[in-house]
């Protein structure tokens, strides 16, 4: 039985206009005059947390630093997954060109990693698929995994107390987080494999050559 396009349109049109209403009485720090203004600056820190600079900078400051080759794989797997999430919420955003509740301006950060929509929300998707590939790829005491979670869903809706996102758009995000991290490990085959072995082969011939310098230095001190 198909429903009336009228009606449909109605139904559609109300949950919108609920999403739109209970996103706005949950910005409480969106404003300077909002109810948890005095908030906000730690709110933002914790949206901060899920920034995509963040996790890439940190990401390629533990690859520059790693030297085995489990540590250098588990983090190239991440920053793929970083990259991905980047294009695929890119994406969604452009298609549908959604703007938050309270009409805000991106940020230059933002701009950088091309998140100027609302809809889906990028730290939420970021959050949902950081946390899903950590709880897979690290061995953490339940404690750890329950604030990894909870970590996550704060950053999530950190964008709805900031009024920068609508509830569906943390739903969505949240979503299309979790589907990059089962798309990536589903094609987490030989590619990866191949860049470690890169990064590895890089690394021994780096070695090698500082071998050779200090024998070199041996040499003439001799």
């Amino acid at each position: 039985m198909r429903l009336n396009p009228s009606l449909r349109g109605i139904a559609v049109s109300a949950l919108l206009a609920i999403d739109i209403h209970l996103s706005k009485r949950l910005g409480v720090c969106a404003r300077a005059s909002s109810a948890w203004a005095g908030a906000r600056s730690v709110v933002s820190l914790l949206a901060l947390t899920g920034h995509a600079l963040t996790w890439i900078g940190g990401t390629l400051a533990c690859l520059i630093r790693s030297s085995t080759e489990a540590g250098q794989e588990v983090l190239i797997n991440l920053l793929l997954a970083l990259v991905l999430d980047i294009l695929m919420v890119a994406i969604v955003q452009k298609l549908v060109r959604r703007r938050g509740p309270w009409e805000m301006s991106p940020g230059l950060l933002d701009c950088v990693v091309m998140d100027v929509y609302s809809f889906p929300a990028a730290h939420a998707s970021r959050a949902a698929m950081v946390s899903r590939f950590l709880l897979s790829h690290l061995v953490l005491a339940v404690p750890l995994r329950v604030l990894l979670v909870l970590w996550a869903v704060l950053v999530g809706f950190s964008g709805v107390l900031l009024g920068q996102h609508h509830v569906t758009d943390i739903a969505c995000g949240f979503a299309i987080g979790s589907l990059n991290f089962s798309l990536l490990e589903t094609l987490s085959g030989g590619d990866f494999s191949a860049c470690v072995t890169f990064i590895d082969r890089a690394t021994l011939i780096r070695n090698r050559r500082n071998r050779g310098r200090g024998a070199e230095k041996n040499f003439h001190t001799r």
